[in-house]
């Protein structure tokens, strides 16, 4: 996933989405959760403003990766998909 539009959401197969979740999550491979967090933030931010992005994409999002997160960790990713729901 490069990108919020390039997220296929719930399609595919389970291994098609664990390649997916291990592509992503290798393109932050030593990198700190507040990076991860803000880069997540932007890209939701650009593509809301530009319009390529909607509110069902995000919960999409939150759907998949969420259970990846430990509780706190799950806590903040749902913050802030509220915070992008509400722009």
């Amino acid at each position: 996933m490069k990108d919020f539009a390039s997220y296929t959401g719930p399609d595919g197969t389970r291994e098609e989405w664990l390649d997916e979740a291990r592509k992503f999550a290798d393109g932050y491979a030593g990198k700190g959760e507040n990076e991860l967090l803000r880069d997540i933030y932007a890209r939701a931010v650009e593509g809301k403003r530009n319009g390529t992005l909607t509110n069902e994409q995000i919960d999409a999002f939150y759907a998949r990766f969420s259970p990846m997160l430990d509780g706190a960790k799950r806590k903040k990713l749902a913050r802030i998909v509220e915070r992008l729901k509400n722009m």
